[in-house]
């Protein structure tokens, strides 16, 4: 279950990267208040799950999950720069992220 707080808090944090960036400085009401509900939403579960499980691994996964998630999404819907350097590095990114996921470090 912690592992699953971990991995939503992760989406959390791809969506208020991504209000970050659209509520341009925040400037605009509703990103701004999209990127709030994230974060809070975000750090929430992560401290949640932090009851259960060592701190870097579960750190790394959500910073990996995020990171991974609002790069692919800036590259689908925003018109980030595509390039094979870049999705090699995404990838190296997510075998991260199940390596640490495997590596049992649940109490």
């Amino acid at each position: 279950m912690a592992w699953l707080l971990v991995i939503v808090a992760g989406v959390l944090e791809t969506g208020f990267a991504v209000c970050l960036k659209l509520s341009h400085g925040f400037t605009r009401l509703w990103p701004t208040i999209a990127f709030a509900s994230f974060a809070l939403g975000s750090f929430g579960l992560l401290t949640l799950s932090l009851r259960k499980l060592d701190v870097g691994p579960a750190y790394a996964v959500w910073t990996g999950i995020g990171a991974t998630g609002t790069a692919i999404y800036g590259m689908i819907f925003l018109g980030d720069l595509v390039s094979t350097l870049k999705i090699v590095s995404i990838s190296f990114v997510i075998v991260g992220i199940i390596g640490l996921q495997l590596s049992g470090s649940s109490h």
